[in-house]
């Protein structure tokens, strides 16, 4: 994955080991990825499922449902 802000993640497994996962950058975007993967296998579904978006004017971009938020 990467980013525009200069974040990078990438991972690598064989088959049901853990993943090896490389990221570096200002954002830890394998984290953020794993964290939204929790939520979907805890709760049944995305996070991003009817979430409120609000687009700031320098194009900063927020996703919030309920305790749950993101920035993009």
């Amino acid at each position: 994955m990467a980013h525009a802000d200069g974040s990078w993640a990438r991972a690598t497994a064989r088959a049901d080991e853990p993943p090896r996962v490389h990221q570096s950058g200002p954002r830890r975007l394998w984290d953020t990825l794993d964290e939204i993967r929790t939520y979907w296998l805890t709760n049944g579904e995305l996070p991003v499922r009817g979430a409120k978006v609000c687009i700031k004017p320098d194009g900063s971009t927020y996703l919030a449902r309920g305790n749950w938020k993101a920035k993009l």
